[in-house]
Formats: C-alpha cells, sequence, structure tokens
C-alpha cells in the first residue's frame, strides 16, 4: 500500500492550500484517514483524522479553519486549509489505517508534503 500527497507549497498568511492524498495498492477497504503534521524542532501532531462513518477530529489549532474529507470511491483522504497561519508551516503526512482483507488492518504513512506560510 501506498500514500502518495500532494498540494504543498508556499503561500502568504491568510491565503490557502488544498492537501490531496491518494491510497493505492493492496486494498479491502479504509477504516481512520488523517493529516498530521511537524516543524521544524517539534514533534509530529495530530492535525485532523475522518474514520468510516465520517467521523472527524480537528486539533485544537486548525478547528475552523481547516476541513478534512475523503472520497472512498478514490481512497483519497483532502485537507482544505483555510486562513493560514506561519505557525502552520509544517511538512504535512498523510496517513491511513488499511484493510487487506476483513482480517488483517495496517497503518501507512505517506512521505509528506511541505507547506510554507510566509509574507
Amino acid at each position: 500500500v501506498q500514500l502518495q500527497a500532494s498540494g504543498g507549497g508556499l503561500v502568504q498568511p491568510g491565503g490557502s492550500l488544498r492537501l490531496s492524498c491518494a491510497a493505492s495498492g493492496s486494498i479491502f477497504s479504509i477504516n481512520d484517514m488523517g493529516w498530521y503534521r511537524q516543524a521544524p524542532g517539534k514533534q509530529r501532531e495530530l492535525v485532523a483524522t475522518i474514520a468510516t462513518g465520517d467521523r472527524i477530529t480537528y486539533a485544537a489549532s486548525v478547528k475552523g479553519r481547516f476541513t478534512i474529507s475523503r472520497d472512498n470511491t478514490e481512497n483519497t483522504v483532502y485537507l482544505q486549509m483555510n486562513n493560514l497561519k506561519p505557525e502552520d508551516t509544517a511538512v504535512y503526512y498523510c496517513a491511513a489505517n488499511v484493510k487487506k482483507d476483513i482480517f488483517q488492518s495496517a497503518s501507512y504513512w505517506g512521505r509528506g508534503t511541505q507547506v510554507t506560510v510566509s509574507s
């Protein structure tokens, strides 16, 4: 299973970006999908997750500005980021808990995409 993230880049404060992450490979179904980020010198932290049935969790720091969504037909998770702030600068990683069959599941990480918020 591979997760391919895209959509990062350089944006000014107050701007928007949309991240995408597509899962491919031997997939029976996908449980949770989510986004995490790691800023220089800091630990990786949860940004948002979306579970089956669209149960959603956001970090307090992004609530009201970021929106996570998923397309189950495309095995893709999105992160719409609005009103970006310099403190949102980080490498963003997608993650997914994937079922290869009805018995086995495992968690996978994408490579990460850089988001830089700067004027």
